[in-house]
């Protein structure tokens, strides 16, 4: 099933209040070392899946990259993605990652940030990227960490006066569907392990390049006091593959 959360008006409306709605790229905790990954885009053709508002987009751009396309399937995100992008050279369709279908050959850069864990199939997704791709082409792309998405509670335990005490991790190696709370109720996300994701990508024929469990920077703890315990357990894992 393809889920679209992102258009159900309470959902929404609890995301355009996070801090990486409202400050951009600068308010994801993980873009500093999805940054570092992200190679030289400039005239490179660059593909977004789950793009969201664009924010990456319009980076690329900023980095010279010759064309951006995003996909994404809320019409709610693409439509506030719109709303921020004033270039010609990028351009948005909505549609369920799932469904991708472009060219052979046809870009340079595959980036997704925060997306393959409302997917079911990775080795599907793998496969098209693959297929998109240029030779000698880069797919970098950031999840929930399998420690992050093992337990559908997706919490701490806490002691009786409700204090944090560690991050539980349960059923880490039974994969598939966790319903969960993000935001809101019934949110349907995909567990797997950190091997599948690296074995995903091999087996469709890419070169893992860099894998990263990217913990807080002093700059986000500063500017982000809601962070402060990230440094206890990963919460993303970000991958850099080439064609």
């Amino acid at each position: 099933m393809k889920q679209n959360k992102y258009d159900d008006v309470k959902f929404f409306s609890a995301y355009k209040k996070m801090s990486r709605s409202m400050k951009g790229l600068e308010g994801a905790g993980e873009w500093p070392v999805l940054k570092e990954l992200i190679p030289d885009l400039r005239n490179k053709h660059v593909l977004d899946l789950g793009c969201g508002f664009g924010w990456h987009c319009r980076y690329a751009r900023e980095q010279h990259a010759s064309s951006v396309v995003g996909v994404d399937i809320s019409e709610k995100m693409l439509q506030k993605a719109r709303n921020l992008t004033n270039d010609p050279l990028i351009s948005y369709i909505r549609k369920p990652i799932e469904d991708l279908n472009f060219t052979d050959s046809q870009f340079d850069v595959v980036i997704s940030s925060l997306a393959f864990h409302y997917i079911e199939s990775f080795e599907s997704i793998c496969k098209n990227v693959y297929d998109c791709l240029k030779p000698g082409g880069t797919f970098v792309f950031s999840v929930e960490h399998p420690i992050f998405t093992s337990r559908k509670e997706q919490d701490w335990h806490y002691d009786e006066q409700g204090n944090r005490l560690h991050w539980p991790v349960d059923n880490y190696a039974q994969e598939g569907l966790r319903e969960t709370t993000f935001l809101t109720d019934n949110v349907t996300k995909y567990h797997r392990t950190l091997s599948t994701y690296i074995n995903d990508l091999i087996q469709a024929g890419f070169n893992v390049k860099a894998v990263k469990e990217p913990m807080p920077t002093d700059i986000i703890e500063k500017n982000m006091p809601e962070m402060k315990d990230e440094n206890r357990r990963p919460m993303f894992l970000i991958i850099l593959a080439e064609k």
